[in-house]
């Protein structure tokens, strides 16, 4: 069998798809056969055996071991394993780890197989894995010692329990810590030894809190003997680098590698034990400093001057290139300057000392400018793709860098200094800035003033109009290096950003908007784009209503864009980002003239959006600009001129949209049609609905998308909503009239075949053409169609659609209460009754309700059915309150989804659901109406909302003020240093959909519970005393109030 499964493991591996295949399929087949896993061993096992088939094999053991080990697999029944051939395999796997082969590849797969194995077996069926390990680190070769740290890594960090770490804790810290300390062994092997010391540290991040003073005890042992050498590797120098090499020599990687895990595990225990770490965070911030300008000129020689690559691993995926030992170092120096011990010493050194005569406020400086230096790679890749340097200017790249850790290290430390970080990193600028330095220096100077002056600005900080004018100085020269696009795309974009501050700088604005057409570099037009968009936020006067500048910038946009293949501008996101951002803004000038001007910025919005369907970003920005334009020539006379301008655009994309199948661009034309019927005047334009409807009944009766069908329904709503008699008075190609096209729409929506998400605004639509057309026009079409809404509110399970098919009835009961109920009472869904089915699902839903008008309509419609009094109303049962069980069960989300049916101790038995872990009471609809409007009272007040977003917020951050550790902030949470993380907390409340105050709302029911309450409408009184404590306390806090 081993040669037939050389053949196959051999073939799995061919480039041919069809004999790779079938190898595949044959390894599925062979796997039943008792003889397969030994096989598989036994040819992992052989030298004579290529490299690849051998790593095959154990790779196919490994998968083999995961399905079937334990003896369950998720796929189907477990293949068993007989108890001699585990034995064997695990024999030979561990052998292969741990032997003196040094091919590492086979090593490490068969490390993984061993941890595998570990995992279920370990120790009952293995007790003697781990004392093997740790005899085989003491005493075995760099081959041996090798495989063994493999393998107890993985068992640290994936097998070993709670009580089997603490049992042997201590000998495996001192093996490990013998290999790390020993000079005479392979630094990539002490790399490994402090790799598994921190997997050492993560176990016991698990238990401290079970444990904390033994664990802590155990912890502070550990490190009297770890931090001394951690200090030592840290502080020994990198060897020279040959001036003429363009790469990092081979002999460097275990040094980097020991010292980015040294590093790693330092940054592990700040977050584990911050307290033991702190008292020596001055002397480790000393040596990490010196470190970083120490490598420097080793990091510029490999990444600013050569193309050297960088972020590589190796095949035990250590790290060891020395950007990543620069980016680790970077963040760790940023961790230390949060640490109370480093900012003591630095404030006393800076107290009553000017910003540009602190040394280490200047040194600091220089060595954030250093490592902030474009690179090759980067200058080459922002070279082809203007798109990839919008991304890093506008944070949205994923791409972790030594500049972004340079522009976090600045924006920590203006938090911290405020303006004096400002100021020395200005001295430290100015002080280069017509010497004989690199462009690179100058434009990572400025680069980290826009990242500060950035975080200033959304934290609403201020800087002096002497410094942003000295910036100013520097912002010319830098635009005047004719010879450095980048330095110069960087003089533009800081400049835009000083207009916020000082309106001195609205000087630059003419040459950056001249910039976007004379500038020779792309890249450079582009930052002009952007920085133009920065200067038209600035609120500078002069700016708002000048129909000049508008044109000027948009004929230059307009220029820009007739240059470019549109059809290559699809791909390029960030660069349509900054587009439809910058027109945006020009719009926002005079909204007029942005559809009325020549060339009009209209115009250029719809060419953005034909080319940006497929950016969400984009389609934003622009719905929102069209928005806004739609609701400012909301006239009739404006309205028909943006109209003419607009409709031809906007049914032309779904014309297109057919031919080319672009789902995108039908959505987009769908989103901005909304906007135009929205806003539109009452009545609409004569042939508004002639030119609309035809498109938008034709998607709505063939696309299944939501994000088609929403739109749509919503748009074809406005119609009705703006102007029904020109919708019922429109015929189609068949001659059918508005209505007709209408009520074929809802009925396809309301069928079992559209989603419940897909179809959330066919509620609305339905609402609107009952309303409009009424029983005369509706005639017998009027039940069926609240039939065919009753009958899909059955079984609609998503919310938003939920709450749309209710609403049908809740605006119906605003009118006409009684005939709702009458209606309800006497058609049947599923064997039940109308009343029944719809009551119960509209009083479960209620308190989730979206909106503000959607809200007070149903707040209105249930306290009408109230006060009807209707004995058919008054024995319609609903679920009520929820019955706290009476065990210390924990209610899963699990578990609360399986709540799907009311049950009371009023019900027969075999109505209970088992399974269901929520009960609930069974109370009249009346009862549960009163106890809706109570929540709905509190709700209007804000009152609940905002104590809901206290108690969110106080849950998310409530171990951020449990003590005080010494750090400036806790490293397990999101940076609250940063000026953009506080500007998104700012928004927490908004973000969470926190009901706000609604006065109108909170007049009516209180007026309705006081009138109740005078008048006992409907039996208040027994209702009353059928209420919760806490909601007779609501009703009372409320009557005080009066």
């Amino acid at each position: 069998m081993e040669e037939q499964l050389v053949r196959t493991l051999a073939d799995t591996q061919l480039n041919t798809e069809g004999p790779r295949k079938q190898a595949e399929l044959d390894l599925q087949h062979a796997q039943p056969n008792p003889a397969f896993p030994p096989a598989l061993a036994n040819i992992a096992r052989h030298s004579s055996v290529p490299i690849h088939v051998r790593q095959a094999a154990l790779s196919t053991l490994r998968r083999f071991i995961e399905n079937n080990w334990s003896g369950e697999n998720d796929d189907g029944p477990a293949i068993p394993i007989a108890d001699d051939v585990r034995e064997q395999i695990r024999t030979v796997a561990l052998d292969l780890a741990i032997n003196c082969e040094d091919d590492r590849r086979i090593k490490t797969a068969a490390s993984f197989v061993v941890g595998k194995i570990a995992n279920v077996d370990f120790p009952e069926q293995w007790p003697n894995l781990l004392p093997t390990l740790l005899g085989m680190i003491t005493t075995g070769n760099d081959n041996q010692l090798h495989g063994a740290l493999k393998v107890l890594s993985d068992l640290v960090e994936e097998s070993l329990s709670d009580e089997q770490f603490f049992s042997m804790a201590q000998d495996i810290v001192k093996v490990v810590y013998d290999v790390a300390l020993n000079n005479n062994r392979k630094p990539v092997l002490r790399a490994l030894a402090v790799c598994v010391l921190r997997g050492c540290f993560d176990l016991m991040d698990t238990v401290k809190d079970e444990h904390p003073k033994e664990v802590t005890s155990f912890a502070e042992e550990t490190l009297k003997g770890w931090l001394p050498f951690f200090l030592e590797i840290i502080k020994h120098q990198m060897p020279g680098l040959d001036p003429q090499s363009n790469l990092q020599p081979d002999s460097w990687n275990g040094l980097v590698a020991l010292k980015f895990q040294v590093i790693k595990c330092l940054m592990r225990i700040r977050v584990v034990f911050s307290s033991l770490l702190l008292p020596h965070t001055p002397v480790f911030f000393q040596a990490i400093w010196q470190e970083l300008s120490l490598l420097e000129p080793l990091y510029a020689q490999l990444y600013l001057e050569n193309e050297a690559q960088g972020r590589l691993e190796d095949s035990d995926n250590l790290p060891y290139t020395l950007d990543f030992l620069v980016l680790e170092e970077l963040d760790f120096f940023n961790h230390c300057l949060k640490a109370s011990p480093v900012r003591k010493e630095l404030e006393a050194q800076l107290n009553g000392v000017a910003a540009h005569e602190s040394s280490w406020l200047l040194d600091i400086s220089k060595v954030a400018t250093s490592y902030s230096r474009i690179t090759l790679e980067e200058q080459q890749l922002w070279d082809i793709d203007v798109s990839l340097y919008l991304a890093e200017e506008q944070s949205v790249s994923a791409n972790y860098t030594p500049r972004t850790a340079c522009g976090d290290l600045m924006i920590k430390l203006g938090d911290w200094l405020g303006t004096k970080a400002l100021e020395g990193l200005f001295a430290y600028t100015k002080s280069i800035f017509g010497a004989d330095v690199s462009w690179r220096n100058l434009e990572a100077a400025l680069y980290l003033l826009n990242i500060v002056l950035s975080d200033f600005l959304e934290t609403h900080k201020t800087i002096s109009p002497e410094l942003s004018q000295a910036y100013l100085e520097l912002v010319n020269y830098a635009i005047n290096q004719n010879q450095e696009p980048l330095l110069r795309a960087r003089g533009y974009l800081v400049a835009g950003l000083l207009s916020k501050c000082n309106s001195i700088a609205a000087g630059l604005m003419d040459r950056t908007i001249e910039g976007i057409t004379s500038e020779e570099s792309e890249l450079v037009q582009a930052s002009c784009i952007k920085a133009t968009e920065l200067f038209l936020t600035s609120e500078l006067e002069g700016i708002q209503g000048n129909a000049q500048l508008q044109a000027r910038i948009v004929v230059a946009m307009n220029q820009w864009l007739s240059t470019r293949d549109l059809v290559d501008l699809e791909e390029a996101d960030d660069l349509l980002v900054t587009l439809a951002e910058t027109l945006r803004a020009a719009i926002t000038i005079n909204k007029v003239m942005a559809v009325t001007g020549d060339p009009a910025a209209l115009d250029l919005l719809f060419l953005l959006a034909k080319h940006g369907s497929n950016n969400w970003q984009v389609t934003m920005l622009i719905c929102e600009t069209f928005e806004d334009i739609v609701q400012i020539m909301s006239d009739a006379t404006a309205y028909q001129a943006l109209c003419e301008k607009v409709l031809p655009s906007l049914t032309g994309a779904f014309n297109v949209a057919d031919v080319t199948s672009d789902s995108p661009l039908v959505i987009f034309a769908a989103e901005l049609m909304v906007s135009l019927a929205q806003y539109g005047p009452e009545p609409l334009p004569q042939g508004f609905v002639a030119a609309t409807l035809p498109k938008l009944s034709k998607l709505l009766m063939q696309s299944n998308e939501g994000e088609i069908l929403r739109p749509g329904a919503e748009a074809v709503k406005f119609l009705l909503a703006h102007d029904h008699e020109q919708v019922f008075n429109y015929h189609d190609e068949n001659n059918r009239s508005g209505l007709e096209v209408c009520l074929h729409i809802i009925d396809r929506l309301l069928g079992t075949t559209i989603e419940d998400n897909a179809a959330s605004e066919v509620g609305g639509l339905a609402a609107e053409l009952v309303e409009k057309a009424g029983h005369a026009r509706l005639g017998p079409f009027l039940p069926q169609l609240l039939q065919a809404v009753a009958n899909r509110l059955a079984s609609a399970q998503a919310a938003p659609f939920i709450q749309s098919l209710i609403l049908v009835f809740a605006r119906l009961s605003l009118v006409g209460a009684h005939d709702v109920v009458e209606f309800l009472a006497t058609i049947q869904i599923n064997g039940q009754s109308g009343l029944q089915v719809v009551l119960a699902k509209w009083l479960e839903n209620s308190v989730n309700f979206a909106g503000y008008d959607e809200i007070r309509q149903n707040v209105i419609a249930l306290s009408k059915i109230y006060s009807l009094d209707d004995p058919r109303v008054a024995q319609t049962m609903v679920k009520g309150d929820m019955i706290i069980p009476t065990s210390d069960r924990i209610v899963t989300r699990s578990r609360a989804k399986n709540s799907m049916e009311p049950t009371s101790p009023y019900l027969s038995p075999h109505r209970l659901n088992p399974a269901d872990p929520d009960q609930f009471t069974i109370i009249p609809a009346p009862l549960k109406i009163i106890k809706v409007l109570i929540e709905e009272l509190l709700s209007a007040s804000g009152l609940a909302g905002a104590a809901n977003a206290a108690a969110a917020a106080a849950a998310e951050f409530a171990d951020e003020d449990d003590e005080d550790d010494g750090w400036e902030d806790d490293p397990d949470t999101i940076d609250l240093t940063l000026g953009s993380t506080k500007n998104d907390l700012m928004g927490y409340l908004d973000a969470s959909n926190m009901r706000h105050r609604d006065d109108e709302t909170q007049q009516y029911l209180t007026e309705f519970f006081v009138a109740a309450a005078r008048e006992n409408i409907a039996g208040f009184g027994n209702w009353y005393n059928s209420l919760t404590e806490e909601e007779k306390g609501k009703l009372s806090e409320m009557a005080s109030g009066q």
